[in-house]
């Protein structure tokens, strides 16, 4: 049988400690060590078909240096990029990701926090679908280290990164405003999820009497938002905006109203919610709101690696966004 390459085999080769191998191969030490030696090491280590024995690792730190990540959807383009973020984030703690999508289901998201337990992860970085406040409470009661990302409750104490969501809307409505658009219709989901509905409070708080808020439901997407927009344009006074609170949404609506035949932004100006490849290839491009995605990926590590050291904390992180303007919400006149 091949032996095992071990440390002090990297160690021999380059002619190091194996303390220094260590160090460079846990990424610890970085500012100390000098880089030439450094990517010697690594070299050394990938010539050899260096592969640590995590099984001994976990044993000595009783750690499995294992994160697990809950998403509402990974084909989301915002749960993707997210997941992109704290995974890269994660590798330079030396922590691997474990992934899953809960799909917006109650079962399904308790399924996998029972998964990912069963799998011994050290930690949980979790987007909550709606009515799960048990499953934080029982996560909270059996002192499992977890940062909720996106999605949280404002009545319950527990870690969270998230954005300012009343703010983002606030940002969009105000452009449209400011661009002489009068008639403004909001887009969102029908749900309990707190942070959403800050979207809508937002945009309502500016608009007022005037706003024209469409539901839609998650299981009938595409019927809902074209019924909401018909809505709009069926009203004594039309609108001459549209604010989409998400990119499914958004991306939903643009289909419908490529289809009807209505100009943008010469007719109708739209504002989106987060960034998709979709919104570059529209004969207009669309302005959104953009969420600060690197800062959520990397906040949330870094407040559960606090989190691990200290099962008390319980800090909420709310970062702002920025809204992207470009020509779908530029008045043409």
């Amino acid at each position: 049988m091949k032996k095992n390459v071990s440390l002090k085999d990297i160690a021999e080769h380059v002619g190091v400690s194996t303390a220094l191998v260590s160090y460079v191969l846990n990424n610890k030490l970085k500012d100390r060590i000098n880089k030439d030696v450094a990517a010697k090491i690594r070299q050394a280590a990938e010539d050899l078909n260096y592969r640590p024995n995590q099984i001994a690792r976990s044993l000595k730190a009783q750690k499995t240096f294992t994160i697990g990540l809950i998403v509402a959807d990974i084909s989301n383009p915002f749960s993707s990029q997210i997941a992109r973020i704290i995974e890269d984030e994660a590798k330079n703690y030396g922590y691997s990701v474990i992934f899953g999508s809960s799909d917006e289901s109650i079962e399904k998201t308790s399924d996998l926090i029972k998964l990912f337990l069963d799998r011994q992860v050290d930690e949980l970085i979790i987007a909550l679908p709606e009515q799960t406040e048990s499953q934080v409470q029982h996560l909270k009661k059996i002192n499992v280290p977890f940062v909720l990302i996106d999605r949280y409750y404002p009545d319950i104490k527990t870690n969270s990164v998230s954005i300012n969501n009343f703010s983002a809307a606030q940002k969009a409505i105000q452009h449209l405003l400011d661009n002489g658009r009068k008639r403004i219709g909001v887009v969102a989901y029908k749900t309990s999820l707190f942070h959403l509905n800050e979207r809508i409070r937002g945009a309502v708080d500016l608009l007022a009497d005037n706003a024209l808020v469409g539901e839609v439901k998650i299981n009938s997407i595409n019927e809902d938002v074209i019924a909401a927009i018909d809505w709009f344009l069926a009203d004594p006074n039309p609108v001459d905006a549209i604010f989409f609170t998400s990119n499914l949404l958004a991306v939903s609506g643009l289909k419908y109203i490529n289809k009807i035949g209505i100009r943008i932004p010469e007719q109708l100006a739209v504002v989106g919610f987060d960034e998709t490849d979709a919104f570059d290839l529209f004969y207009a491009p669309i302005s959104y709101v953009k969420q600060p995605l690197n800062e959520l990926g990397s906040e949330s590590i870094k407040l559960l690696l606090k989190t691990i050291d200290d099962k008390e904390n319980n800090e909420s992180i709310e970062l702002e966004t920025e809204l992207v303007i470009r020509n779908s919400s530029i008045n043409q006149k």
